[in-house]
């Protein structure tokens, strides 16, 4: 069944001791096209991250988000310059000497001085991509979840205007055999007027009617119409990403329709040619939507 390309999808789980949070949000585009906002020390895994998602979604714009939740214990810490204590200790006393304060020169007042205490400026540790790979596919699983939701509804869409279109069809086939009967007779009726009751050549008059019978005939379109849609049919009952294809046979089908009421050269048909058309771009509206 095809797969919409609207989905979203989440999942949480622990990486490198913290937590971590990845959302994918995907909308229509006509080719895959990965967006990925990653914090700074999972940056490096944006290759492994676009191939695990390039096998999961043929096509369609993915936004994808990942946050800490709990973030990972990193090495490292505060430093403390000691050498800069002792001598703001030293300088405090001397400070509360002179003024007469009284009170005593404690760790906390030395601490908040500046350039006592430091964070150390060491480098995130590397989070191996074979931790994050877990929480990627439990949120591409959900997302790809949706969007099968969705392709279940969008395929039940285009049946039911597959529906229509094979409909009007069939009404125009009922309908061309009695316009080459009119057609005909109209050609018969116009030469006798012309020859004003003289006899007429009736080879050349059968040479002319079959000419525009075959002219005005829509057995072979009609023929490839039904061809087209049962190709759309086979698409939409199989299990891989049908998109492009059935894009292509909506244009095929479009072209047939096309002829049909090129050739119509009768009410009845210009009506239900006008109704293919209107249902075929309807048609093509919903496959925008198709993976």
């Amino acid at each position: 069944m095809p797969n919409s390309m609207t989905g979203f999808g989440a999942a949480e789980g622990p990486v490198a001791g913290g937590r971590l949070r990845v959302e994918i949000r995907s909308v229509n585009h006509r080719y895959f096209n990965l967006a990925p906002k990653l914090p700074a020390d999972l940056s490096g895994l944006e290759g492994e991250l676009r191939e695990r998602l390039r096998r999961e979604f043929d096509r369609g714009h993915l936004a994808v988000q990942a946050r800490w939740t709990e973030y990972p214990e990193r090495a490292g810490g505060l430093a403390v310059d000691l050498e800069r204590a002792r001598l703001v200790a030293s300088r405090l006393r001397e400070l509360q000497s002179a003024l007469g304060l009284a009170g005593e020169v404690t760790v906390e007042m030395v601490a908040r001085q500046p350039e006592v205490l430091s964070t150390t400026s060491e480098a995130a540790a590397e989070v191996p991509w074979a931790e994050v790979e877990p929480v990627v596919a439990r949120a591409a699983a959900d997302c790809r979840a949706m969007r099968l939701r969705e392709g279940d509804a969008l395929a039940a869409e285009l049946r039911h205007r597959l529906e229509l279109l094979e409909v009007a069809a069939a009404v125009i086939a009922g309908r061309a055999p009695e316009r080459l009967v009119r057609e005909r007779d109209r050609l018969r009726g116009a030469v006798a007027e012309l020859l004003d009751g003289r006899p007429a050549d009736e080879a050349r008059l059968a040479q002319e009617i079959a000419f525009q019978a075959d002219r005005l005939d829509i057995t072979e379109e009609l023929v490839r119409f039904r061809a087209h849609v049962a190709a759309v049919r086979e698409a939409l009952a199989g299990d891989q990403p049908a998109g492009k294809r059935l894009g292509f046979l909506a244009q095929e089908l479009g072209r047939e329709v096309n002829t049909m009421g090129a050739k119509a050269n009768d009410a009845e048909i210009a009506q239900q040619v006008i109704a293919m058309k209107g249902e075929l771009e309807k048609f093509r509206e919903q496959l925008e939507n198709l993976e």
